[in-house]
């Protein structure tokens, strides 16, 4: 899912031994740590999701074993047939709905670590003004604000993110 920012990911921490132009070096970093951003906000939506389904999941094996027990007390047992296989379709589901959370949670883990790098990165790069190519005229830019560029980075996330909710809603209104 977020195989393109593994990529520019890589390409930007690549591109780190001694650039062409520092500038480049800057503003891969920076795509990188944008796209980095928008991932972990739809990456920890999708983990609310599945914890909300995991939830719900839940609430319906309890459900099913419930009614399989008020069953068996009333001796109907075609219901406790029935309760037993909803109760096993629950149950599995449930199991791999927690699966899913765990995966989720380590890919979140591992992205939030390679967006930290980036970000570490790029903060080192504007703060050195980068390494000028040979014969380059650029000056080092001055000192930047930290806040100012995580700032920065998450709207620039945010902005991503209401641009894909945007396409996605269009895409299911079918326009």
């Amino acid at each position: 899912m977020f195989e393109r920012l593994r990529q520019a990911v890589n390409a930007a921490l690549d591109a780190a031994t001694p650039p062409p132009d520092w500038r480049d070096l800057r503003t891969q970093l920076y795509r990188a740590a944008v796209e980095g951003r928008a991932a972990l906000m739809q990456l920890r939506d999708a983990l609310r999701k599945t914890e909300r389904e995991l939830d719900a999941e839940r609430a319906q094996l309890d459900a099913a074993q419930r009614r399989g027990v008020l069953a068996a007390d009333i001796g109907d047992a075609e219901t406790v047939s029935v309760a037993e296989r909803f109760t096993g379709r629950h149950r599995e589901r449930a199991a791999m709905l927690e699966q899913k959370l765990e995966a989720q949670r380590t890919e979140l883990a591992l992205l939030e670590r390679d967006v930290d790098e980036v970000v570490t990165r790029l903060r080192e790069v504007e703060q050195r003004g980068g390494v000028p190519s040979e014969g380059s005229r650029i000056q080092p830019s001055p000192e930047v604000d930290d806040t100012a560029l995580g700032d920065q980075i998450d709207r620039s996330a945010r902005e991503a993110d209401a641009e894909a909710r945007l396409r996605e809603l269009k895409n299911r209104m079918g326009r």
